[in-house]
């Protein structure tokens, strides 16, 4: 499977009868900032449980920066920072202790690391983990995933409760570790956030990747948001999708050709037309709606 950061072939991992995640294949080249984009439910979290270590697959192999999940799984999270959707603490204990124990357990001495990271996300490390907000919480997660400088990053849902100034700080600190080589994979159903930051992305869909390519080909590949104002019939363009109206403006996504779009409009009133690129949460429902074979 190579030198990638991280691999998956056929992964498939069933909980009974019901489904995790289904014949998933992913690649994910050392030093993307990647995202992995699906609602709740379609086995994002699975998937990392799975790459990890912490739940065994089913069927189908997969590697984590050249280990097999199954042989290998302690080594590869000693090289992995994993911060799991909702994290959980010890009670009674501060936040100094947890990030200590999280460093002693990797036999590392991280306490400069974590004292930069808790003063960049504003993280009180005299606070008890009881009385911290979710959005704290949260933070203690992101120092302990961190401090200890891995060379992958697995984030899964990172900024859930994270205040925007603390999501764009967040963000600073991951785009400098990627810019220093680490691979960091972004789970979310945020889309705007993988839009925004991400180089790569994969689609999942019930268990299934059906689209996985650089943000500029899922576009290209995507159908585009046009917007007339004038007199347009809905009629007239049977191709469209997600059509909607404002007084004299029209909106919806066209996946044809841009000259068949020119030439089914030749006998409106437009006044004014633009084509734009689809946003993300567009991009995805394209894909949702075509179904899902493997890009």
């Amino acid at each position: 499977m190579g030198n990638k950061a991280i691999t998956a072939a056929a992964l498939t991992k069933y909980y009974g009868r019901a489904r995790g995640i289904d014949g998933l294949n992913l690649e994910v080249e050392t030093g993307d900032f990647f995202g992995f984009i699906g609602p709740n439910g379609a086995g994002k979290s699975t998937t990392i449980r799975t790459l990890l270590g912490l739940i065994s697959p089913t069927s189908g192999k997969a590697q984590v920066l050249g280990m097999d999940i199954e042989k290998n799984n302690r080594a590869i999270l000693e090289r992995v920072g994993y911060l799991p959707s909702d994290a959980s603490f010890y009670r009674g204990m501060r936040v100094r202790e947890i990030l200590k124990l999280s460093a002693d357990l990797r036999k590392k001495n991280c306490d400069k690391a974590a004292a930069e990271l808790c003063d960049r996300l504003q993280l009180d490390r005299d606070r008890k983990v009881e009385d911290l907000s979710f959005g704290n919480r949260k933070k203690v997660g992101i120092v302990c995933a961190l401090q200890h400088d891995p060379e992958l990053l697995i984030l899964d849902e990172p900024t859930g409760g994270l205040d925007p100034l603390m999501q764009h700080e967040f963000f600073s600190i991951l785009r400098e570790r990627n810019e220093k080589g680490v691979t960091v994979f972004l789970s979310s159903h945020i889309l705007s956030e993988i839009q925004r930051h991400c180089s790569r992305a994969a689609v999942i869909r019930e268990g299934k990747i059906i689209a996985c390519d650089s943000m500029e080909k899922l576009a290209e590949s995507s159908a585009r948001r046009v917007t007339l104002r004038g007199d347009v019939r809905r009629e007239d363009l049977p191709e469209c999708k997600n059509w909607t109206e404002l007084g004299d403006t029209v909106s919806f996504l066209w996946s044809g050709e841009i000259n068949d779009l020119i030439r089914a409009l030749t006998k409106a009133d437009i006044r004014d037309m633009t084509i734009a690129e689809p946003d993300l949460e567009e991009i995805v429902l394209h894909f949702y709606e075509k179904g899902g074979e493997q890009a």
